[in-house]
Parts: structure tokens; C-alpha cells; sequence
């Protein structure tokens, strides 16, 4: 195998232990910020934090057992028996499970001269099985925490040492997982161009610059109005739902698991772009961000007229001009990626975070045939 070859497994290998220790230290952070509020007698944001942790969980390992249980037979070797892979994932550790499968493949590659190319498929299919795992997990629990943990910090006019460590490490996390998930779709796709490490790090960081201002703007608005925060959200979950809808997914193996994917797309839609439907996305794009867009300018609009109603423990005043500067930064880097730095300025031009049953026909699977998880 070229050392270039073997290079590129081994930084994959690290990044899938790195990706497992993120989580880990994700769930780590939570469980710690829990556990502080309950000992400070903040009971309602301890229950807050584990119900998000715990249905964000329960969605996890739902989506994997019905990708393993939708997978060919014979496709996945030895594994345990589908009794103690369901009971894994009962006990919520379906996603870890996989997470050591991958690491596995990854080794055993890494190890032949000359790998096969089912084995190849293989690593790739289970490493994007994982990236679109993760992104569901950051968008349903770690994404909706941290807003959470901003409004409580402008609510009590005061933040802590952990809450800090919360917030940077679910901003980092987000941005990579959008990265790592959109990295991984196009290595299973060989029609699709490879990333590259400049391309790589702009889209981490229009994504991350971007996140912010949108983050910002609903925990301002949930610090003024906590009963009201529901209702906004459910009202924008339910357009963007019908928008999915329109749309006319089909990704997962059945019509009643498929409501799952679209309830799932919808919730990240609520906080940053996603594709889910072939052809070009400009179109999509400039709708889906105009509509964010407007909505974050009417919720900034609403803390500016009843900003007096925070305490004052935190300089407010700066919140706003860091967030719009954020912004305009990340919205310059969105428009340079696309512009100069996607691959399709260099290959043939492809749509961006594309996740459709077309591919089927293109991925690297090992096998012949429909295979969900992946494709």
C-alpha cells in the first residue's frame, strides 16, 4: 500500500478515537453540569439538561438498530446476535458498539499490504454510518443544551467555570460533526471530490461562525421568555417539517421510520443547513437561510426592546456586535468556500450535503444492493 494510502488511514484511525473521546467528554460535561445545578438546588435546569441528554440518546440508538436491522444479511461478518445487539442498544450503548466496530475495521485495514476492496468499502461505510450518527446526536441534544446553557447564563446574570467549558466544547463539537459528516459522504461517493485540508478548515469555521449569531439570538429570547421559547420552536419545527416533507425524503427503510429521519432534519434545519433532497441546492439554501436569517433578526429585535429585564452581571451591550460580527465573518467565509474553495470549482459540479437514494447507486458499498445506514 503507497504510504500516502496508509497515512490517510492512520489519520482516519485517529480521528475516529478522537471523534469516540469527544463524545464521551460531550456526555462527561453534561452529567457534571447536572449534577452542579442539582447541588445548587436548580432542579428544573438539572431535569432540563438530562431530559435533552436522555431523548437525544433514546433517538441514537434508535436510528442505529434500525440501520443494523435494515442492512443486508451476512453484510457486517461476525457480530454479536441480533438479541445482544438490541440489548445494547437498550442500554444506550448501541452508538459506542459501532464506535469500536469502525475502530476495528480501521486497524485491521491499516494492517494488510494490500487491503481488498470490500474491506475498504467497508471502513468507509461504517465511518459514515457513525459521522451521520454523530450529527444527529449534536443537533437533537448538544445544540438545544447549549442554548440552554446561554439562557441560564443571561438569566442569572453570571456564568461558571463548567458552563464555559460546556459552551466551547459543544460550539467545537458542532462544527466538526457538520465537517466530519460532510468529509465522510464524500469519501463513500466516488463521483464526489475529496475535501481538502484548506477547503477543510474554512467549512469548520463558516459553519462555526454561523452557529453563533443563530444560538445567540434563540437563548437571548429564551432568557426573556422561557414560556415562550416552546412555542417558537414548535412553530418553526412544524414549517420546516412540511418543508421537509415537500421534499419528498426517502432514506430510511420504511414510511413510519421515515417520519423519524424528517422529525430529526427538521430539528437541525432550526439551527443551521441541511440537505436532503437531489438536485442543486442554491435554490434551498437561499430560502432556508433568508428564513433563519429573519427569524434570528425578529428574536434580537425582541431582547433589544426588553434587554433591561436581564441582570447586569454580564455585559450584554457586547453580545450583540460580537454576534453580528461573527456573522458577516462567517457569511465572507461561506461565500469564499463556495466560490473558490468547493471542490466542484475543481471536479465536476456536485450538490453540497446531499444525502438522497440516488447515491445508492454510486457508494462505495461493500455489497450489491440497498444499504441503509449509509445509503
Amino acid at each position: 500500500m503507497p504510504w500516502s494510502s496508509r497515512a490517510a488511514l492512520l489519520r482516519d484511525l485517529v480521528l475516529c478515537v478522537l471523534g469516540t473521546a469527544a463524545f464521551l467528554l460531550d456526555l462527561g460535561a453534561d452529567l457534571w453540569a447536572a449534577v452542579q445545578y442539582a447541588l445548587d438546588g436548580r432542579y428544573l435546569w438539572a431535569a432540563l439538561v438530562l431530559a435533552l441528554l436522555g431523548l437525544a440518546s433514546v433517538a441514537l440508538q434508535l436510528f442505529s438498530w434500525l440501520w443494523l436491522r435494515a442492512d443486508p444479511a451476512g453484510l457486517h461478518g461476525s457480530q454479536p446476535p441480533r438479541r445482544c445487539l438490541a440489548l445494547l442498544h437498550l442500554l444506550q450503548l448501541g452508538y459506542l458498539y459501532r464506535c469500536v466496530q469502525e475502530l476495528r475495521q480501521g486497524l485491521l485495514v491499516w494492517q494488510q499490504e494490500e487491503p481488498s476492496e470490500f474491506d475498504l468499502a467497508y471502513a468507509d461505510f461504517l465511518s459514515l454510518d457513525i459521522s451521520m450518527l454523530r450529527l444527529f446526536e449534536t443537533f437533537l441534544e448538544t445544540a438545544p443544551q447549549l442554548t440552554l446553557v446561554l439562557a441560564i447564563m443571561l438569566q442569572s446574570g453570571r456564568a461558571e467555570y463548567y458552563q464555559w467549558f460546556g459552551i466551547c466544547t459543544s460550539f467545537l463539537g458542532i462544527s466538526w460533526a457538520l465537517l466530519d459528516y460532510h468529509r465522510a459522504l464524500r469519501t463513500c461517493l466516488p463521483s464526489k471530490p475529496l475535501l481538502g485540508l484548506g477547503s477543510s478548515v474554512i467549512y469548520f469555521l463558516w459553519n462555526l461562525l454561523l452557529l453563533w449569531p443563530r444560538v445567540l439570538a434563540v437563548a437571548l429570547f429564551a432568557a426573556l421568555f422561557p414560556s415562550y421559547v416552546a412555542l417558537h420552536f414548535l412553530g418553526l419545527w412544524l414549517v420546516l417539517l412540511l418543508w421537509v416533507w415537500l421534499q419528498g425524503t426517502d432514506f430510511m427503510p420504511d414510511p413510519s421510520s421515515e417520519w423519524l429521519y424528517r422529525v430529526t432534519v427538521a430539528i437541525i434545519l432550526y439551527f443551521s443547513w441541511f440537505n436532503v433532497a437531489e438536485g442543486h441546492t442554491l435554490g434551498r439554501a437561499t430560502i432556508h437561510f433568508a428564513f433563519l436569517l429573519i427569524d434570528s433578526i425578529l428574536l434580537v429585535v425582541t431582547w433589544m426592546t426588553h434587554s433591561s429585564w436581564l441582570p447586569s452581571g454580564i455585559p450584554l451591550q457586547l453580545w450583540l456586535p460580537v454576534g453580528c460580527g461573527c456573522f458577516l465573518l462567517g457569511l465572507a467565509l461561506r461565500l469564499v468556500y463556495y466560490r473558490w474553495l468547493h471542490p466542484s470549482c475543481f471536479w465536476k459540479p456536485d450538490p453540497d450535503q446531499n444525502f438522497f437514494p440516488k447515491a445508492k447507486d454510486e457508494a462505495a458499498s461493500p455489497v450489491k444492493g440497498e444499504v441503509n445506514g449509509v445509503l
